[in-house]
C-alpha cells in the first residue's frame, strides 16, 4: 500500500466525473476497511492485555497460551485482508494517503500541470485538489473553472 507517492508515469489522469463515479464503491470499501482497522486495534489491545505487554510478533512464541495463539492467528488473517482491501482500492487508480481516515488521491491534470484530486471518506463527491508536493492541509476547493479544466 502506498502512503506517499509523487509523480509516477504509469498513472493516468482522472477527471472529476471519473472520480465521482468511483465514490460509491470507494465509500463502501473504505467503510469496511475502517471497521476492520477498528477490529484489528481491538484485537491487538486484547492480545496485549492477555500477554501483559505489547506483542513483539504475531508469530507463535514459546509460552503462548491457546488464547494468545488464537488471537494472533485471527490478527494475521485480519491484517492480510485489510492490506488486500487497500490494494484493491489502489488497483482502481487511487493512491492511499492516510488509511486511518480514508484519504485518497487521484492524479489529475490542471492548467498544464499534474495535481492530486483529493477525496476523503465521508465526502459525497470530489471537491478538492492540491499540488503533488503538498498535503491534505493544502487542499483547494474545485471551483467551476477547475472542474471545467479537469474534463481533459
Amino acid at each position: 500500500m502506498t502512503t506517499r507517492a509523487l509523480w509516477r508515469p504509469d498513472r493516468r489522469a482522472f477527471t472529476v466525473h471519473e472520480v465521482d463515479q468511483l465514490i460509491p464503491v470507494l465509500t463502501t470499501k473504505v467503510s469496511e476497511l475502517l471497521i476492520a482497522r477498528s477490529e484489528i486495534e481491538r484485537a491487538m489491545a486484547e492480545l496485549s492485555e492477555h500477554l501483559g505487554h505489547e506483542p513483539r510478533t504475531l508469530e507463535a512464541e514459546p509460552g503462548d497460551s491457546a488464547m494468545a495463539l488464537r488471537i494472533k492467528r485471527e490478527l494475521k488473517g485480519a491484517m492480510k485482508s485489510y492490506e488486500q482491501g487497500w490494494n484493491e482500492i489502489e488497483r482502481l487508480g487511487a493512491v492511499v494517503k492516510d488509511p486511518r481516515i480514508g484519504l485518497l488521491d487521484f492524479y489529475g491534470h490542471l492548467n498544464g500541470r499534474w495535481v492530486w484530486l483529493c477525496w476523503r471518506y465521508g465526502e459525497d463527491s470530489l471537491g478538492y485538489y492540491h499540488d503533488l508536493d503538498a498535503g491534505y492541509s493544502s487542499r483547494k476547493p474545485l471551483g467551476r473553472q477547475e472542474r471545467a479544466l479537469l474534463l481533459n
